[in-house]
């Protein structure tokens, strides 16, 4: 198909998605036995791309491609993003980086502006309007966070600067008290540098080992290990639910299971996640679940750390200060229960009342909707990707996040990344802190593109456009 056939490229575009919702709902069809059929479906290529399946008009009227369709108007939506109006070298602006940070809605920005101009007060320690003002509308934001992720009680929710902070929190909290020389930590070698470095510091100081269960080279881990991996030595399973740089997505509730069985503890990193799909931590069973609000539309500087209530009862303070005690003396101190003891000093009040807008917003929206909207832009990219000569595409092909991971014969993931910003397409390129996975795959870093709600097939055809240019600049 030629790049520049604008009509050519809207007839693939319609027709991939309409191959891939009958593809989607086919499963449903049979289920629900359908007069048609799983037999009237059939194997046909168009335009150098083989659609999985096809499927006569009167299964068409019958409704099952519907059910894979979206009722949500993405690109009104775009409207409720003020920077993505903004241009890039003369070009309209294409963010395909939200895996690093996602944009900020109206909504997000308003309610932080909001706060500074009629609520700013530092919280708990004030009887007057403004303070009392803030406090509840910081311990809102605690309670709209832990409705979010399904937690039993807000008290399970404390406050941090992010993913990172959440999880050196547990390391060094948890870890500090309750690993001890001998102990194992569980992790996989696809997890982010943030899951890994907190835990080999807290091996060095404990004497604990470190494991890591293997990737498989389609991007998914080799859970046939785990029977070999999670003995009774291991304390803690950390994992992560989408992998940042392969897209994966990990079976949490499994996982859990299995580790429970062998009397260890769980540990989330739901950074890739949080946002795009819905979650409910009871449901699938995790100790620890640790997030960032900066890439689910919430402001940067802010995260959660989930846990449950009777393990948070058992962690010491990590930081001293103010706002975590209730009680100082010169020789000794008391502490606050959970969450509060965990939150030293002045929050980030805003950040967190900013998250609960972000929150509210995504909801809004539908996270079933967002995880089916994000999952075929994946897809789509992923396949179109995988049709450029000389490009090599990272992750499963299904089942996946919303990013995509690839590298090019004709050129470092830095300069694509650089080349691509010239037209005004906004990639990721390097090893996007998972230089361990990057070794496993024997590259120095990948091209990363990823995706949200905001973004658009068309944007991905652009992509396409961007990326054959590069391949012909660089060969």
């Amino acid at each position: 198909m030629p790049l520049g056939n604008r009509r050519g490229r809207e007839y693939y575009r319609q027709s991939w998605i309409f191959a891939n919702a009958l593809r989607t709902t086919r499963s449903t069809l049979v289920a629900s036995q359908s007069p048609f059929g799983a037999a009237h479906f059939e194997r046909v290529t168009f335009d150098s791309l083989e659609y999985r399946w096809r499927i006569a008009e009167r299964e068409a009227d019958y409704g099952v491609h519907k059910a894979a369709c979206s009722t949500v108007d993405w690109k009104a939506l775009r409207e409720d993003f003020p920077i993505l109006r903004e241009q890039a070298h003369g070009h309209p602006l294409i963010y395909f980086d939200s895996a690093a940070t996602s944009q900020k809605p109206r909504a997000v920005i308003e309610a932080l502006r909001n706060f500074y101009e009629h609520e700013n007060a530092n919280v708990h320690r004030g009887l007057h309007t403004l303070s009392s003002r803030a406090t509840e509308a910081y311990e809102k934001a605690r309670q709209r966070v832990a409705e979010y992720i399904g937690a039993a009680s807000a008290d399970e929710i404390v406050f941090t600067r992010g993913t990172t902070e959440s999880i050196n929190l547990v390391a060094q909290a948890w870890g500090g008290k309750f690993v001890r020389e001998g102990d194992v930590i569980l992790l996989t070698e696809m997890e982010h540098h943030s899951n890994l470095v907190p835990w080999q510091l807290l091996a060095e100081r404990t004497g604990a080992r470190l494991r890591f269960v293997p990737v498989l080279d389609d991007g998914t881990l080799d859970l046939e290990q785990l029977p070999a991996l999670l003995t009774p030595e291991v304390k803690l399973f950390g994992f992560t639910h989408i992998s940042n740089s392969l897209g994966t997505i990990n079976p949490v509730a499994e996982l859990c299971e299995k580790a429970h069985a062998v009397g260890a503890l769980t540990l989330v990193d739901a950074a890739q996640s949080v946002g795009h799909l819905s979650i409910d931590v009871q449901e699938l069973g995790c100790d620890f679940m640790a997030f960032s609000g900066h890439k689910m539309c919430g402001p940067t500087g802010i995260g959660a750390l989930y846990t449950r209530r009777e393990i948070l009862d058992s962690i010491p303070p990590w930081h001293g200060g103010g706002e975590m005690i209730v009680s100082v003396a010169l020789e000794r101190s008391a502490f606050k229960k959970p969450p509060h003891r965990f939150e030293a000093g002045t929050p980030n009040i805003a950040g967190a009342i900013g998250l609960a807008a972000a929150i509210d917003y995504v909801d809004r929206i539908g996270r079933a909707a967002i995880f089916e909207h994000d999952s075929q832009l994946a897809r789509y990219a992923f396949e179109r990707v995988n049709e450029l000569p000389g490009t090599r595409v990272f992750g499963p092909a299904e089942e996946r996040g919303a990013l995509v991971g690839f590298v090019m014969e004709a050129a470092h993931p830095h300069d694509v990344t650089t080349f691509a910003d010239e037209y005004g397409l906004a990639l990721r390129g390097g090893h996007h802190c998972n230089q361990p996975l990057m070794r496993r795959f024997s590259v120095s870093g990948t091209t990363r593109a990823s995706f949200y709600f905001y973004n658009t097939m068309e944007e991905i055809d652009r992509m396409i456009e961007i990326l054959d240019k590069a391949a012909r600049f660089f060969s």
